[in-house]
């Protein structure tokens, strides 16, 4: 049985470590308000985007007159062999489950495509260090030569699901740059046939109370504007209970920012009934604005993941502080015991010395 002065040192242990996880409670929210605000100031711009895709569509033929194929080679659908898995995760950890939930939807996207090709792109070190572990990283001709096999890069893979590229401090410091050049490398690998499609699991963070983890389809492209959500988990009603109980406590708003006039004024731009002049082909307007579109959903899937990554830090710290907390009581109150009880046996043995007298 520890004495009172094993549980006060136990008791003043435990008030270090709730100073510890609250001030990074604090941190997590004041970081979760700049988080929220780059992604409301990022959402007019893919409106817009999908505002003017969805325009050119109207005016546009997709299909060629003369052959019957797709003009652009991101709308065309091949049987899936080669799947491209892009896995969002965080950089850091004490987020509760945010890391593990991600990479468990991960794996089960993986295990339900058996015997195809699945190459993962990993943005954030806690993702990028667990699939390593799990999954071979995949070797580059030259390294295949290197070692004696043959220089082709399919055929220098070292099993079906093979890690093919990180991105480290991408999410500490959201360049819109590397996001484009992610972008770029996953279109240009769908239109040299390297893969047959590519998918994105990350965080959908719509408000602290608000958000659940996605699979969404980025390529092929079925229709402009509408996401090609293929799985999806809600938290529960305990989880949103106890993130609005921490969002509280911090001063952060539980609803987002309504956003309704502003998506209504912005389709109005794209079901006008108006002929607008171009200065280049509309066909080629369309080319272009396409990989911009690819951007948008991946600048927006990642700034969501990094503001549903500090609301899962900042409630994960809430309930450890809340924890420590308790804990203090119920140390206090046992240590009170504990010391009430030394005395009584000390009256008694006083008592009892002097009775024997």
């Amino acid at each position: 049985m520890a004495n009172v002065l094993d549980l006060r040192r136990r008791i003043r242990s435990v008030k270090n470590t709730r100073q510890i996880t609250k001030a990074m409670k604090m941190v997590s929210a004041a970081k979760l308000r700049r988080a929220q605000e780059r992604a409301l100031a990022a959402r007019p711009y893919a409106r817009m985007i999908v505002s003017v895709l969805q325009s050119l569509a109207r005016r546009v033929d997709i299909f060629d007159e003369k052959t019957g194929n797709l003009r652009h080679p991101l709308f065309v659908t091949r049987p899936e062999r080669r799947v491209l898995l892009v896995v969002v995760s965080g950089d850091k950890g004490f987020a509760g489950a945010f890391n593990a939930n991600i990479l468990k939807t991960a794996h089960q996207f993986i295990n339900g495509n058996p015997g195809k090709q699945i190459d993962i792109e990993a943005i954030g070190r806690k993702g990028r260090d667990q699939l390593r572990r799990r999954y071979p990283m995949a070797r580059s001709g030259e390294e295949a030569a290197q070692e004696g096999r043959p220089t082709q890069a399919r055929e220098a893979r070292g099993g079906l699901v093979e890690v093919t590229g990180d991105y480290p401090g991408l999410l500490v410091n959201l360049e819109t740059r590397r996001v484009l050049e992610l972008a770029h490398s996953i279109i240009a690998r769908y239109e040299h046939e390297e893969i047959d499609s590519a998918y994105i699991v990350y965080n959908e963070f719509k408000s602290v109370i608000q958000q659940r983890l996605v699979v969404e389809k980025l390529l092929p492209l079925i229709e402009v504007g509408k996401p090609q959500i293929a799985g999806a988990i809600e938290p529960t009603a305990e989880e949103k209970e106890r993130a609005a109980e921490a969002a509280l406590s911090a001063g952060i708003e539980l609803e987002a920012a309504d956003t309704t006039e502003a998506e209504e004024e912005a389709k109005k731009f794209g079901t006008a009934n108006v002929d607008y002049i171009y200065e280049q082909p509309a066909e080629e307007l369309l080319g272009a604005l396409l990989p911009q579109y690819i951007f948008a959903i991946l600048y927006h899937a990642l700034t969501e993941s990094v503001a549903a990554e500090h609301a899962a830090r900042m409630t994960a710290m809430d309930s450890a502080t809340n924890n420590a907390s308790e804990m203090i009581d119920t140390l206090t109150l046992h240590m009170n015991r504990v010391r009430q009880a030394a005395i009584t046996k000390e009256i008694i043995e006083i008592v009892s010395g002097a009775a024997a007298l």
